[in-house]
């Protein structure tokens, strides 16, 4: 017999040699279990123990809460509250980016600092502006477009229904006009001359967002309407309403006069915003 199948014989002796495991009574010796036993079996039974602490090791770590305590994992009442902050993140972030467009424009009423090479080419031609050159004429896409958008209204049925403008202006006053709206001397308004203590009414239905005095404008009312307009009446004697009211179309909103260092006499200063830039209101306002 050769020694190499002399060594697996004496393997597989001794895998399968049975042995006795027993226990015993320490003071009486008296067997109180005993089990027959290989170490082929105890080889078996303990790789199927082990195979079947794995799974269900896995099971509870897969399928079940009890991750929750296991270190390195996240409970499932973290991540919906994680997840939920970051909506809200995401929506205050888009409330604040609008909260600083609409300051925005606030402060370019105020302070009529607007650039004007960023407003339409119509505004830029009808303010007279120097453009240094730049063509404002329509180019043959445009006018392609806009007369493909005039067809589509014209056969337009149901559009016909609806009005086209749903924002109707109220003059806040009529008199003359004394300056017009320029952008090229950047007055972005309309100044209408009036017999001192002439009152003054809001042009639409809005929210007061601002009525103060200020040392260039003297007494100031910005007026929030639909569509993000804003409303701005200058150089006003007093005021009849405070930030914060809600005002009717035509209501009585302060008296003319000449307060402001800018002021040149009795008047109103009258302007009209949009998005954060001007617009001609005697495009929606006749005023004598």
């Amino acid at each position: 017999m050769s020694l190499k199948r002399f060594r697996k014989e004496r393997i597989k002796k001794q895998l399968f040699s049975k042995n006795r495991l027993v226990i015993l009574n320490e003071e009486t010796f008296e067997e109180i279990f005993s089990l027959k036993l290989t170490l082929m079996n105890v080889f078996l039974v303990a790789t199927l123990g082990a195979f079947l602490i794995i799974f269900v090791t896995t099971y509870i770590i897969a399928f079940t809460p009890l991750k929750e305590y296991i270190p390195g994992y996240s409970s499932s009442k973290l991540k919906s509250e994680a997840t939920a902050l970051a909506l809200k993140s995401d929506s205050l972030t888009t409330i604040l980016h609008n909260n600083e467009m609409y300051l925005t424009s606030v402060r370019k009423a105020l302070t009529g600092d607007v650039d004007y090479m960023k407003l339409n080419k119509d505004s830029i031609k009808a303010g007279g502006v120097e453009t240094n050159g730049i063509d404002l004429n329509p180019s043959k896409a445009e006018l392609e477009l806009r007369k493909k958008v005039t067809l589509e209204d014209k056969y337009n049925l149901f559009e016909k229904a609806k009005p086209k403008v749903d924002l109707v202006l109220f003059p806040p006053v009529r008199g003359p006009i004394t300056e017009k709206y320029n952008t090229k001397e950047k007055h972005f308004a309309v100044d209408i001359a009036l017999a001192k203590n002439t009152p003054i009414k809001a042009v639409a239905n809005g929210t007061v967002i601002f009525a103060d005095w200020t040392p260039t404008n003297g007494n100031v009312i910005i007026l929030r309407h639909n569509n993000e307009f804003l409303s701005v009446y200058k150089h006003c004697e007093s005021l009849t309403i405070s930030q914060g009211d809600v005002v009717k179309t035509s209501e009585v909103i302060a008296i003319a006069g000449s307060t402001g260092e800018q002021s040149t006499g009795i008047h109103l200063h009258f302007e009209l915003w949009k998005d954060g830039y001007p617009i001609d209101p005697t495009q929606f306002i006749d005023f004598e």
